[in-house]
C-alpha cells in the first residue's frame, strides 16, 4: 500500500501596521475610535483572528499605545496576537519590524491595514490561498469613478481609461523572505511606498489580483466610519 502526503500549507502570519498619524481624522486616533461598540483596531483584528488560515499576528503601533493594543487583544480575545511592537516612522518599516517579530515557522506574511476593518476572514483566507499558489497575490476592485490626468492649476490634461485599472485593497500577501528581502531594499533606496505590493514590484516580482470586496474600505475620514458603521449594522440586522 503506498501512501502520498500533501504537502503542508506554509503557517501564514498577519502582520498589522497600526502606527499611522490619522491626520485626516480631526486628531483622534482612527485606529481606537468606536465602530457599533468596537474599536475600529478591534473589527479588523477579529476578522484576522477568524481567519482559518491566519496562524498568528503581530501588531506595530505607538510606542505610546503598546499598553491600550495589548490590553484591546486581551478584553476582545483576539488570542492570536502574539506580539504588539513599537512600529517605525513609515509604513515599511512597521511592517518590517512586525516581520522581524513574527514566529520563524512563519512561510508567509499578510499584510493588513488596522484600519480596514470590514474585511471578512473569507477574503483573508482567498488572499492567502493565491499566495500560497504564486508567492505574491493582493485584492483588488475595478475602479467605479472617471479617472483625470491634472496639469499643475488643476487643468485636465487627460481622461485615464479605467479598464486595465483597479484599486489594491489589503491583507496583501507574499512569501515572507521576498516580503522581508523587498522592504529592506525599499528603506536602503528611500522608496516612498503606499503599500507592500509596490515594494515587491521593485524587485521585478509579479503580484497577482483576486477580486476583492467594495465593503473592504478604509476608514481615513470622518465620513468613511459612518458609512463603515452603516455596512456593520446591515451585516449585524440592525437598521
Amino acid at each position: 500500500m503506498f501512501s502520498f502526503l500533501r504537502k503542508s500549507r506554509p503557517k501564514c502570519a498577519a502582520l498589522v501596521p497600526a502606527a499611522g498619524s490619522s491626520q485626516r481624522m480631526k486628531g483622534a486616533n482612527k485606529l481606537f475610535l468606536p465602530l457599533c461598540g468596537a474599536p475600529v483596531l478591534v473589527r479588523s483584528l477579529m476578522s484576522l483572528q477568524l481567519a482559518q488560515r491566519v496562524g498568528e499576528i503581530v501588531v506595530a503601533a505607538r510606542e505610546e499605545d503598546l499598553e491600550e493594543v495589548s490590553r484591546l487583544c486581551k478584553e476582545y480575545g483576539v488570542t492570536k496576537c502574539k506580539k504588539v511592537v513599537v512600529g517605525g516612522a513609515t509604513r515599511e518599516e512597521s511592517v518590517l519590524r512586525a516581520a522581524m517579530e513574527a514566529g520563524r515557522d512563519a512561510g508567509l506574511f499578510a499584510v493588513h491595514d488596522g484600519a480596514r476593518p470590514l474585511v471578512t476572514p473569507d477574503l483573508v483566507d482567498r488572499v492567502i490561498e493565491k499566495a500560497e499558489v504564486c508567492g505574491a497575490a493582493a485584492p483588488a476592485v475595478p475602479l467605479k469613478d472617471t479617472i483625470k490626468r491634472v496639469k499643475e492649476g488643476g487643468m485636465i490634461e487627460r481622461t485615464v481609461s479605467r479598464d486595465a485599472l483597479r484599486a489594491a485593497q489589503t491583507p496583501q500577501v507574499f512569501d515572507a523572505n521576498l516580503l522581508k528581502a523587498a522592504l529592506h531594499a525599499a528603506s536602503e533606496s528611500g522608496a516612498e511606498l503606499t503599500d507592500d505590493c509596490s515594494a515587491v514590484e521593485r524587485l521585478g516580482k509579479v503580484v497577482f489580483l483576486i477580486d476583492g470586496e467594495e465593503e473592504n474600505l478604509k476608514i481615513t475620514t470622518p465620513v468613511d466610519l459612518i458609512f463603515a458603521e452603516a455596512v456593520l449594522k446591515k451585516r449585524m440586522g440592525k437598521s
